[in-house]
């Protein structure tokens, strides 16, 4: 669908992509802490489909599948929604943002306890086509 034909946008993508093609995917409440998640989130960042695979089918932090799923997902909207080809795709934007903490208690000595902040993380993904990219 091109973006003529579209009849209405909503606002995220509206600020994701403006009026470009393109397609996003999001995840909310993962339990990643939003610091670790933005390391391998900075890794992809610009980079083609493809390498971006590469890189987070070998990248070691735990938040690498997660965002990987998030590109997979991001890629099938590109494909089914815009029409676009995988092939010539590149990851334009990575946003973690921070979600709800889920605070709990450990009982420490002589009758105290200390919080543990439990942190979630909102994760937006967004692709477009490679030569959107290069004139922007």
């Amino acid at each position: 669908m091109s973006v003529t034909e579209r009849r209405r946008t909503s606002a995220r993508r509206e600020s994701l992509l403006g009026d470009q093609p393109g397609a996003f995917a999001s995840a909310r409440h993962q339990r990643i802490t939003p610091m670790k998640a933005r390391r391998v989130a900075d890794l992809v960042r610009g980079r083609s489909v493809d390498e971006a695979r590469a890189i987070l089918e070998f990248a070691p932090q735990g938040a690498s599948q997660t965002i990987a799923k998030l590109l997979e997902s991001a890629v099938a909207n590109a494909e089914s929604t815009e029409g676009l080809t995988a092939d010539d795709l590149v990851i334009t934007v990575v946003r973690v943002d921070e979600g709800p903490t889920m605070k709990r208690w450990r009982p420490r000595a002589q009758g105290r306890a200390t919080r543990i902040n439990k942190r979630t993380s909102h994760i937006t993904l967004a692709v477009q086509p490679a030569t959107i990219e290069e004139n922007a």
